[in-house]
């Protein structure tokens, strides 16, 4: 087994680590991967590797996905067929949550260490837990507690999937989540320590620029959705006076939206590359559907129990728009699997 150890400038505690792991998992081996700490932290990498750690150093900053990707293909290659355990490096994660995370992986599975946050956590880690927990629910359907924990135990069947799946940064670990699904790869959570030191100083994450990475999906989504309903109203007020027919524009302006809405769902958001033709049948398919549930929901709301209509219009979009994006991810424009022939490409890719 590789406990692998993504590490950005970091202080002590990294060797403290090692040596713990070398007590609770004797036969496992430490590989440390260093995202461009930089010359400042030659000691702290040189401790590290007296503990025992193997440490691969990259000479600039790529972000920890980059990180994890470089440490999954090393293990690939000086370990195969080994599960991977991934931690952090600030002392987050103790060696006995890191043993019991790896006691449970099973083929085809991801076992997450979830954090409960009781006690004294910072504000600023238990909302984006929170907020990165209800997205990924009504994103995908499925319940994590903490989406956003770096303690995560990988089946070595998983590992060439790990290494195409995109983001450099913070991003990477929820798109893992995200298209885990579509993989076949199942999700299961045990409960570790909560664990925050100092207010969570030594943690890297960019509150507002990596939430924006990890929720550029779901934005992409929704202006692909506005960039849609922008082509509907300006086709429908050119058409429907070129063409002297309300109906005949309304018909025309929806087909326009449509086109331009799968377009940048396909090639924008999704980045889909597969059967193009299957896609659209899938596409429309669901348009017809979302429809029909927007008609029937709006009555049963307006007219059967009597909800404003501005309220139950929010309602029912909010819902179907959640609902679009979790069918589209999963069906209409579903990820590739990764097979054993593009791991050799997949690895070069994480190159330092």
């Amino acid at each position: 087994m590789i406990v692998l150890i993504p590490a950005y400038e970091p202080d002590l505690r990294l060797a403290t680590l090692i040596r713990h792991l070398g007590d609770t998992l004797p036969h496992a081996r430490v590989l440390v991967v260093d995202d461009g700490s930089g010359p400042d932290y030659d000691g702290v990498f040189d401790v590290a590797a007296e503990a025992g750690a193997s440490v691969v150093r990259h000479a600039r900053n790529h972000g920890k996905g980059h990180a994890l990707r470089a440490g999954i293909a090393w293990a690939m290659e000086h370990a195969p067929g080994e599960p991977v355990v991934t931690a952090d490096c600030d002392g987050q994660h103790t060696p006995t949550d890191i043993a019991r995370v790896a006691d449970a992986v099973a083929p085809a599975t991801i076992v997450l260490g979830g954090r409960r946050f009781t006690g004294d956590v910072p504000a600023r880690s238990r909302f984006g837990n929170a907020a990165s927990r209800l997205l990924f629910r009504a994103l995908s359907g499925q319940r994590v507690h903490d989406t956003q924990t770096g303690l995560r135990g990988l089946a070595p069947d998983i590992l060439p999937w790990l290494l195409g799946v995109p983001g450099d940064r913070f991003e990477y670990e929820f798109s893992v989540l995200m298209g885990a699904r579509a993989q076949g790869v199942r999700l299961a959570e045990i409960t570790i320590e909560t664990i925050y030191l100092d207010e969570n100083a030594s943690s890297h994450f960019r509150p507002v620029r990596d939430s924006v990475r990890i929720y550029a999906p779901a934005l992409r989504f929704a202006a692909s959705s506005l960039a849609g309903a922008a082509v509907d109203w300006a086709a429908l007020l050119v058409l429907a006076p070129l063409l002297g027919s309300l109906n005949a524009a309304i018909v025309c302006a929806r087909l326009a939206s449509a086109a331009t809405n799968y377009q940048l769902n396909k090639t924008v958001v999704f980045r889909h590359t597969g059967d193009g033709r299957r896609a659209v049948l899938r596409y429309a398919y669901l348009a017809a559907v979302i429809l029909t549930i927007n008609v029937v929901a709006m009555d049963a709301l307006v007219i059967g129990v009597g909800v404003p209509l501005l309220l139950a219009k929010v309602v029912v979009e909010g819902v179907l728009f959640l609902l679009s994006y979790a069918v589209q991810h999963h069906l209409v424009f579903p990820a590739g699997r990764v097979g054993a022939a593009q791991e050799p490409a997949l690895r070069a890719r994480t190159s330092v």
